[in-house]
């Protein structure tokens, strides 16, 4: 009778007697092999890769083998993932960000972690990106409502509204520079003002709005001209 193992598995070489077996078999190695086009997967090793790129100097030499292998991949791939579900704007210089202030990988994935670098981003990202973004939110918007996509902020649920605000698709390019984000403003409740206010931090816009008058006037003409 054969007792030697004829089927050997090629990402963790165990050695099984029946085919049909090592079909079914599913070990670590062979998991991180199926799912490498997982879009969070790649983001993971997009991340890992710009790791390597700024501590290292280079990542040439890293294959997604190399990442499979990795210590740091369940890290990566968890905060691939937190991306996709929270729908991160601009990963890449989200990445970058988190490596330029040197934050601990096992905390990259945290809620906290992103809010912290959103607020950032938006106060330093190009008018015309703030502007596409929420004109993307509110088409969005009115196809689900059956509502004209430029009144988000005048008939959008309040709560709705706050957390687009706290999560980066309505910026306070468009709050601050619209007659119905104005509207939204003055009707906020207490709590709600608390949760936005790191976001639309007042004082650093008024400023903001100081310095770069072109660009307030072009906010204001677009979104007027939009129905905002």
């Amino acid at each position: 009778m054969e007792t030697t193992s004829s089927h050997v598995c090629k990402y963790c070489e165990k050695g099984f007697k029946k085919e049909s077996t090592l079909a079914v078999h599913l070990c670590e190695p062979k998991r991180r092999h199926q799912q490498q086009n997982e879009k969070g997967v790649q983001i993971g090793l997009n991340a890992y890769l710009r790791f390597y790129e700024m501590t290292q100097g280079s990542a040439k030499f890293k294959s997604y083998d190399d990442f499979a292998k990795s210590p740091y991949y369940n890290a990566f791939v968890k905060f691939g993932r937190q991306c996709v579900n929270i729908n991160a704007i601009n990963i890449e210089r989200y990445i970058d960000w988190l490596l330029k202030n040197n934050k601990k990988l096992d905390h990259w994935a945290k809620d906290s972690m992103y809010d912290e670098y959103l607020q950032q981003y938006l106060r330093t990202e190009a008018l015309t990106d703030a502007l596409q973004r929420a004109i993307n939110y509110s088409i969005s918007w009115g196809e689900e409502k059956g509502c004209e996509p430029h009144d988000v902020l005048r008939y959008g649920n309040s709560n709705t509204v706050t957390y687009a605000i706290s999560t980066g698709k309505i910026s306070p390019w468009i709050i601050y520079n619209c007659a119905s984000g104005q509207q939204f403003l003055n009707n906020m409740n207490t709590e709600q003002i608390q949760i936005v206010w790191p976001w639309i931090d007042s004082d650093f816009w008024q400023k903001k709005f100081r310095d770069y008058p072109a660009d307030q006037a072009y906010a204001e003409e677009i979104l007027k001209q939009a129905g905002w």
